[in-house]
């Protein structure tokens, strides 16, 4: 199956999982496809769906520009993942985001409703990034400052910037190992794009800088079909009362949170995720 698919005027790198006849889960990466681990794409494929993951624009295999003037908005990141959900199946798909892959799920089915029969939003929070919500836990300060303050890597050297995603990863309370092997992964899946646009984009600096207005948690009470909201309860980056809000703001949502994870989804949970994402819904 191809490796990349041509969606609303952008490429965008796919991974397929299990039989393409059955019903599709559609995983945003945040911002790569990475970000959603092996195991929980495995069990989805074993309970009888398509899962497609995906890269979102400026990471991975997608479409890359210049990395300091993104040259589209994050209504653009959702219209790509409707496009790409049609492009995939005739049948509504189960649209799932992960930490600013959550953001671009949460505009897509707002915006393209036809497009999706079921939301799982993980790791994120109802608003763009930037200055928070009076009444949502904004990011844990002094893990900003350990994250922060840390001498950036040589990003074309490959064992240098797998240490620094393991550094990160001890810092945010993540597995350090299962980070260092994802970052080499990322590292190694970008070939003819120099790795320090695909390094530096795929820890946010394109995101940081791309238009996110208008603001979209207004509307969450919009959102008519089945949602799943997870959090991780020692997640410092998106503090859980991210995810609660989330769960209280979109009607009938689900919240299940992981008690012993941070930012990523552990391994030891992606049965207890899979199973949650397909209870009762495609």
């Amino acid at each position: 199956m191809d490796p990349v698919i041509e969606a609303n005027g952008a490429t965008l790198g796919v991974e397929h999982f299990g039989d393409t006849a059955g019903p599709l889960v559609l995983l945003a990466g945040g911002p790569t496809m990475l970000s959603w681990p092996d195991a929980l794409c495995e069990a989805l494929a074993r309970s009888g769906h398509h899962v497609v993951r995906f890269d979102l624009r400026d990471s991975g295999a997608s479409t890359t520009g210049d990395p300091g003037a993104p040259a589209y908005t994050l209504r653009d990141l959702a219209a790509d993942a409707a496009a790409l959900a049609r492009a995939l199946d005739d049948r509504p798909a189960h649209l799932a985001g992960i930490g600013v892959g959550g953001m671009v799920a949460q505009v897509a089915a707002l915006d393209h409703p036809e497009a999706f029969s079921a939301l799982t939003l993980a790791g994120t929070r109802p608003v763009a990034p930037g200055p928070v919500d009076d009444d949502l836990p904004d990011h844990d300060a002094p893990t900003m400052d350990r994250l922060f303050s840390r001498p950036m890597p040589d990003w074309s050297d490959r064992a240098a910037v797998a240490e620094f995603a393991a550094s990160g990863a001890e810092i945010l309370g993540d597995d350090p190992a299962a980070a260092q092997a994802v970052a080499e992964r990322i590292f190694d899946r970008a070939p003819g794009t120099e790795p320090a646009v695909q390094m530096a984009n795929h820890l946010g600096t394109v995101f940081a800088k791309l238009d996110c207005t208008p603001r979209w948690r207004e509307r969450l009470p919009e959102i008519a079909v089945p949602t799943l909201v997870v959090h991780g309860a020692r997640n410092r980056f998106f503090p859980v009362g991210n995810g609660e809000a989330l769960a209280r703001e979109i009607p009938r949502a689900r919240l299940l949170v992981l008690d012993h994870a941070a930012t990523a989804i552990p391994r030891t949970a992606t049965g207890e995720v899979a199973a949650a994402m397909t209870a009762g819904r495609g």
